[in-house]
């Protein structure tokens, strides 16, 4: 199913303009706009869209058309109701760069049953960066493409993001999910999976309502070499990236196999070498690896997957790390969309295990939760279906009807050598981020 608003009510077309914002900034004297150098300080509070790294991406806001679907075809529905809005669209790109023209941001559910489906937003405005150039997309419905928008004419005055205030977790159930992990390992060294990922949720309650921007600015700034992402009150600063296609080639970054850092540099680098030779991290790895790979190959006439991982160092986290890239077939038709090829990844044995199917009935009989949007492709794509896709790890879900609540998640890799104590700890250390994100020092 889709539902759309906008674009059904609404029997004009979108009209899409984009222009270069080179050299623009507070110190021009034809605008007081903000400087566009740092994206997350131009959004405003209410439903924030953000893809950023390394203070290059896209940040949106505003509501051109929003996209609802739920179930197994969610993906499909989304990409179908995306093409017939472009059908329609009217464009002026002056810019043509990866994230110029149309772009919708999207987040989908980790599974098929999953109440919250997915979302795919148009935004009203888009200011997007890369590199040196920094560029502004305006959308709208209408008849024609009026004269060229100006960011001092999308942007409000800037108001600083407010801190949530004190935070309360109710992680009770921590204890019990050691025995969650220890039915995941049963049913592994019964032959029933190779590998399972199971997660769990820790509720927080905040004393005033979380201003998304809060803890996007604390993750972006904490967590600089992730892609940190908001979508329909998902936030998060992912490490792991589906999938990225760009021009006929395509990139995703796998994560499996992880360990908790101390702190002291001399002891964290003597870890990263424990983590790189451990066999239950290298087999936890090899099965993430071998599932992207082999979900790629339809679509690719190459891939290149690398004979060993390299280590990942965040300020929490240790990670097993291996890039597998691709160039997609040549033909005639036009190349698989990064939407498709996200849906054709989801779910990789990084987040459900393997066999898939098997894994993801295992985490259905014991996890006892619905994950919602965790652990699905979030991200954006542009008209021509190229985009970038992470997993949204590392990440919370805002409560839309009292933004006090939220929930935060973390999920291990379970093999037959995992150990439950283990990995209890080791997705307390994947809470971090965002229990960094939601305080106030």
């Amino acid at each position: 199913m889709s539902t759309l608003t906008s674009a059904d009510d609404v029997p004009q077309p979108l009209v899409v303009r984009t222009v270069a914002l080179d050299g623009l900034g507070t110190d021009d004297a034809t605008t007081s706009a903000p400087d566009p150098a740092d994206l997350l300080d131009l959004l405003p509070s209410d439903a924030p869209l953000a893809w950023v790294r390394r203070g290059d991406g896209l940040v949106g806001w505003g509501e051109a058309l929003r996209v609802e679907v739920g179930g197994a075809s969610r993906f499909a529905d989304a990409e179908r109701a995306w093409q017939d809005v472009l059908t329609r669209a009217i464009v002026r790109d002056e810019v043509r760069l990866p994230g110029t023209g149309p772009v919708a941001f999207g987040s989908f559910a980790f599974d098929d049953e999953s109440p919250t489906g997915g979302v795919v937003v148009v935004p009203q405005v888009v200011v997007g960066r890369r590199g040196r150039r920094t560029w502004l997309t305006t959308i709208s419905t209408g008849a024609q493409l009026v004269g060229p928008p100006a960011l001092a004419d999308v942007t409000a005055a800037h108001v600083p993001p407010t801190d949530p205030g004190a935070v309360a977790y109710d992680d009770e159930d921590a204890a019990d999910w050691k025995d969650v992990v220890a039915q995941g390992i049963a049913a592994i060294r019964a032959g029933d999976v190779d590998k399972v990922v199971l997660a769990r949720d820790v509720r927080a309650t905040t004393e005033h309502p979380v201003d998304a921007r809060w803890a996007l600015d604390r993750l972006a700034a904490q967590y600089p070499s992730c892609w940190t992402f908001s979508v329909d009150g998902l936030v998060g600063a992912t490490p792991e990236l589906l999938v990225r296609s760009e021009k006929g080639l395509v990139t995703s970054r796998v994560l499996a196999g992880t360990i908790r850092r101390t702190g002291d540099d001399d002891a964290d680098v003597a870890r990263a070498a424990i983590l790189a030779h451990s066999s239950k991290d290298l087999e936890e790895h090899e099965y993430a690896v071998t599932s992207v790979a082999h979900a790629l190959e339809p679509f690719c006439s190459s891939t290149n997957v690398p004979d060993v991982p390299f280590v990942l160092h965040l300020p929490n986290v240790l990670h097993l790390a291996s890039d597998v890239t691709g160039v997609l077939t040549a033909t005639d038709a036009a190349h698989p969309s990064s939407l498709a090829l996200a849906a054709a990844l989801h779910p990789t044995a990084a987040v459900c295990g393997t066999p898939t199917q098997a894994a993801s009935a295992l985490i259905a009989r014991v996890e006892g939760m619905d994950r919602g949007r965790y652990a699905g492709p979030v991200g954006w794509f542009g008209a021509d279906g190229d985009g970038e896709w992470g997993i949204a790890l590392r990440s919370a879900q805002i409560d839309h009807d009292d933004p006090r609540r939220v929930r935060l998640f973390a999920g291990c890799g379970i093999v037959a050598a995992s150990d439950p104590a283990a990995e209890l700890a080791e997705s307390e250390a994947k809470l971090v981020p965002m229990r960094h994100a939601l305080a106030r020092d």
